[in-house]
């Protein structure tokens, strides 16, 4: 295999019709993402650590392949922006939005310390309801949160309510997990407290119609569906 560097993000790698026989591999290998395909695909990035000195991406990269008739294929690796810069602006709006929120219930939990009350469900106050309307101005249904570890996540499901009727998975990329959120049936309140939480525990890492699709490409599953529920330890 003939690993090239093309710039900082790029690699590229030929792979002749002879190595191909070797490893038993064809294209659709790499569609399907099947076993063989999965540990060519290490011993690749492996071969490009020790020539060209490449370090694969924390997060994830875009592979295109191509083939080349009676010569082989070429793989091209490129490293993947978590954020695409068209939605730069709406990321920063709602993670203002959520830290805000969670300012707002935590200034709201002392004033009930300090009166001697219990905290109990969060009321929502008037500078609480102003937050969460800037959230649902927004028009977020869908985000993807990142974890250190999985303690981390563990710790944020356990401090989510019951029957929370929020939509989740959770996946992993290299030793980060990737919980995702989707509102389906809670209320957008409901969807705005669990994100503003998660940033007690985790990083918003994407947040756009879709951004569950990168984990499914590039992520190792761990929990498909209810992933919130299960780590609560429900059913």
């Amino acid at each position: 295999m003939k690993i090239e560097r093309v710039d900082e993000n790029t690699i590229k790698c030929y792979i002749s019709t002879e190595e191909m026989e070797k490893y038993q591999i064809e294209y659709s290998d790499f569609l399907s993402r099947t076993d063989k395909a999965q540990e060519l695909m290490k011993t690749i990035i492996r071969q490009a650590h020790e020539e060209v000195g490449y370090v694969p991406p924390k997060f994830a990269f875009e592979m295109q392949i191509m083939m080349v008739p009676d010569q082989g294929m070429v793989l091209t690796f490129t490293e993947k922006e978590p954020f695409d810069v068209n939605d730069q602006a709406k990321v920063d709006a709602f993670i203002a939005s959520l830290k805000e929120f969670v300012s707002k219930l935590l200034q709201q939990k002392e004033r009930l310390a300090k009166g001697g009350q219990t905290a109990g469900p969060a009321k929502d106050t008037a500078p609480v309801r102003d937050a969460i309307n800037r959230i649902r101005e927004l028009k977020v249904d869908e985000a993807v949160f990142s974890f250190a570890s999985l303690s981390q996540v563990i710790g944020y499901a356990d401090i989510l309510p019951a029957g929370l009727r929020i939509q989740s998975s959770l996946y992993k990329m290299n030793d980060d997990y990737f919980l995702y959120l989707k509102q389906g049936s809670a209320s957008y309140d409901r969807f705005g407290r669990a994100c503003a939480q998660a940033l007690e525990f985790g990083d918003l890492y994407r947040v756009e119609s879709g951004c569950d699709e990168m984990l499914k490409e590039h992520g190792e599953c761990l929990i498909a569906e209810k992933a919130v529920r299960k780590l609560k330890g429900g059913r």
